[in-house]
């Protein structure tokens, strides 16, 4: 993995609004990468980023993170699932349109692939 592809990945979570989250798959769609580098990278680099913004397509997040992730969604009004594992991702996901277009300007300094 290169580091322009971990530069995209980073920057399309920190354009993630608060008060909204994406799964990984729609990370990846739009950073052009599947859902498992996105995962991949979040692991090893995404501490910097608002890594509670980013979670599994049913809204769940890892056991260890959990808390940590709802102190975070607390401050941002993202609401929790009833199962208590994750948020309730179908009230707040980013929208696809918007998200691409945040993250594309975020990359506006970047080179092309």
């Amino acid at each position: 993995m290169d580091d322009l592809t971990v530069e995209r990945v980073l920057r399309t979570v920190e354009a993630i609004p608060p008060g909204r989250v994406a799964n990984y798959g729609q990370v990846g769609a739009v950073a052009g990468v599947g859902a498992r580098l996105v995962g991949r990278i979040m692991s090893t680099w995404g501490s910097g980023v608002p890594w509670w913004r980013v979670v599994a397509a049913d809204g769940r997040i890892a056991p260890p993170l959990r808390a940590r992730a709802r102190e975070h969604w607390e401050a941002e009004g993202i609401p929790l699932a009833p199962h208590g594992e994750g948020c309730a991702i179908r009230r707040v996901r980013a929208d696809p349109a918007e998200l691409r277009e945040r993250a594309r300007a975020a990359w506006a300094d970047l080179p092309e692939s």
